[in-house]
């Protein structure tokens, strides 16, 4: 019996009936797939707090969740692509097609340039993430909560909240798209506010009298609103004259009622499953299953492979293959009380988020500060992966600890799986151009368009499963050529760019003490983080240089730090920087850069749009463009890549 029911909602036409080149016309299938789970069996060890979720008359736990196919009228090639969607959004399309962002593809412009249409993909959108809120078309999946006798389970937790500007209360869970875990009545008592300057500034406690739970309502422009009121709330922080800019405030109370949050995994491994194995259902007949996610949700991805959860209850293989992307060295934390939708650590922010342990790496290998052994990859089940990341993955989420040991040596990849550093590019680039903006940082954001480098990673995860071609050869910076170094090593590498803050260090790794609430790291034992070298503009050497990176305008980095304020100094988030070269030489001169300018390099546009089709065709020679992405390149390219860039050259 499938541990899946799926119940249809709607079936309607895709793109207005539309016929993709190859393939046909799609339509949209809207369901809830209802889930049964046996909290006992040993493949479900893993689930943290299963065992305290409440079970039907059978034994089993049961849960539910939202669940919407894109799939060809025709049958189409019999591949199934599931987007682990990030935060309940669909972004496969997005991202593979070169689309605008929407979670209800319905028109033909939802499709981009159709590229997974055309190729007769069956697009599986599935929830996964349990602790999200409904609202603007997110996919929601409904936990059971852990209970222990009746009564709610509870324990120590810590949230973190880092502000733009002055606000007066935020959820618990510090965003407003997520569950909180609520506080006890206990808790409400004992809780504890502390705030910081920089990550390891010593703590300031904020007194009692400065804050509570509750939260703001009010302050709406009719007049039933208008007036602002604080209202008890379990679920919301609320501090008097608001948490302060830039600031780094930590919260840690006594929570109750957590969900059992690992669940999402069960529900992918059961769902893909269930959909590639009985032809009776809309996905079916499936001779190939692929799966993709970026940042969370390949992290996402990690974690489902590490617990073993590519293998279903029959034993057979869930994914034939995986695309991670921008997940760095990180897993998902899905115990007691976690946070899905927190990032994973970074260098200022959520900089301890338990996402971040051992093991690392696919390969095996040994933890040299506590000498346990383990690896991502480690089963039969295994599926092909190919894995990418940004440059930004190295400067925030420990990215070289993927294919290193944890003291910094080289490691590599196993077999069935290859790794790719996407070159000076950022954590997120939008398919769709957009001027760079600076928000709280001190640098232009990083421009580099990397999106269509998705559609031949994956060409060649389906060439590498369904024909057993091989995928083109690994492209990550290594210690053993010189272009994985140390942050002094960088340093000395990267040229004196003018007005560029450049950051003090890269996001290291401590030891943690997870015992502890809040976790305490070790100062005296760290793991070794290390980044990609760079050319005399400043450009990362390694990898796969998408054309804008090997045909520059400026130096790219996956690196922004924050402005006066903000943390000033410290590396913000996910963010890249864009550091255009001078225009002309003599604005080189005036402004002492040392690096040449887009005239001596290019002399005009045209030598410009020339080096961007030189740079496209060498990646399609090494099967890491499509042919029909040359073009693209070269059309985005007109006009200096505006809006991405601009130059005056007058």
């Amino acid at each position: 019996m499938s541990p899946v029911r799926l119940e249809i909602h709607s079936r309607e036409p895709f793109a207005g009936g539309h016929r993709f080149t190859g393939t046909g016309a799609y339509e949209v299938i809207t369901a809830t797939a209802h889930y049964a789970v046996d909290p006992d069996a040993p493949a479900h060890r893993s689930v943290v707090d299963l065992g305290l979720a409440p079970r039907d008359s059978t034994g089993l736990v049961r849960f539910s969740g939202d669940v919407e196919i894109l799939r060809p009228v025709d049958g189409g090639r019999r591949r199934l692509f599931f987007d682990w969607g990030n935060r309940g959004n669909k972004r496969a399309v997005q991202y593979f097609c070169d689309a605008s962002h929407t979670n209800r593809p319905r028109t033909l412009a939802d499709a981009g340039n159709g590229y997974l249409m055309r190729r007769g993909y069956t697009v599986v959108f599935g929830a996964w993430q349990g602790d999200l809120l409904p609202g603007d078309g997110r996919l929601l999946l409904d936990l059971p909560v852990a209970t222990r006798g009746g009564q709610p389970v509870r324990g120590l937790t810590t949230a973190e909240f880092i502000v733009q500007e002055p606000t007066a209360s935020l959820p618990l869970s510090r965003w407003a798209n997520t569950r909180s875990s609520p506080v006890s009545e206990a808790g409400e008592r004992t809780a504890r506010l502390t705030r910081r300057r920089y990550p390891y500034s010593p703590p300031e406690e904020v007194p009692r009298t400065a804050w509570r739970f509750a939260r703001v309502q009010g302050g709406g422009r009719d007049v039933q609103g208008q007036a602002l009121a604080v209202v008890p709330s379990r679920g919301d922080l609320y501090v008097e004259g608001g948490l302060r800019p830039g600031w780094i405030h930590e919260l840690t109370y006594e929570a109750e009622a957590p969900l059992v949050l690992g669940l999402g995994l069960v529900a992918v491994r059961d769902l893909v499953g269930h959909l590639r194995h009985d032809p009776s259902e809309p996905a079916g007949p499936v001779e190939y299953a692929y799966g993709w996610g970026r940042s969370q949700t390949g992290r996402a991805i990690r974690d489902f492979v590490h617990h073993g959860f590519n293998e279903d209850l029959d034993g057979r293989r869930v994914f034939d293959g995986l695309l991670p992307h921008v997940s760095g060295a990180g897993r998902l934390d899905t115990g007691r009380f976690a946070n899905l939708t927190v990032p994973g650590g970074q260098q200022y922010e959520d900089h301890l988020n338990p996402a971040d342990t051992f093991p690392f790496a696919y390969a095996e290998s040994v933890d040299h500060l506590t000498g346990a052994r383990d690896a991502v990859m480690k089963r039969a089940s295994d599926p092909k992966v190919l894995h990418t990341q940004t440059s930004t993955e190295y400067w925030q989420r420990r990215g070289s600890l993927t294919h290193t040991t944890t003291d910094g040596r080289d490691l590599g990849f196993p077999p069935n799986v290859r790794g790719y550093l996407w070159s000076s590019s950022p954590h997120v680039a939008d398919p769709v151009p957009a001027p760079p903006t600076k928000g709280v940082c001190n640098h232009l954001s990083n421009v580099v368009a990397t999106s269509a480098l998705f559609r031949a990673v994956l060409d060649a995860l389906d060439a590498w499963v369904s024909e057993g071609v091989e995928p083109p050869p690994s492209a990550v910076p290594t210690v053993a050529d010189g272009t994985l170094v140390t942050m002094a090593e960088w340093s000395r590498r990267f040229p004196a760019v003018p007005s560029a803050l450049r950051p003090h260090g890269p996001s290291e790794l401590p030891f943690v003490d997870r015992t502890r609430v809040p976790p305490v790291p070790d100062p005296t034992r760290r793991y070794t983080v290390l980044v990609p070298a760079v050319d005399a503009d400043g450009n990362e050497t390694a990898g796969v240089r998408a054309p804008m990176v090997a045909a520059p305008l400026g130096t790219h980095t996956g690196w922004n730090t924050r402005a006066r304020g903000q943390g000033h100094g410290a590396l913000h988030e996910f963010s890249g920087s864009t550091l255009p070269f001078a225009a002309t030489e003599d604005e080189r001169l005036i402004t002492g850069d040392p690096r040449p300018s887009v005239r001596e390099r290019y002399g005009d546009s045209a030598g410009y749009v020339a080096a961007i089709r030189a740079a496209a065709e060498d990646l399609v020679a090494g099967r890491l463009l499509l042919d029909e992405d040359v073009e693209r390149a070269v059309r985005a390219a007109a006009d200096w890549s505006a809006p991405r860039h601009h130059v005056d050259l007058a």
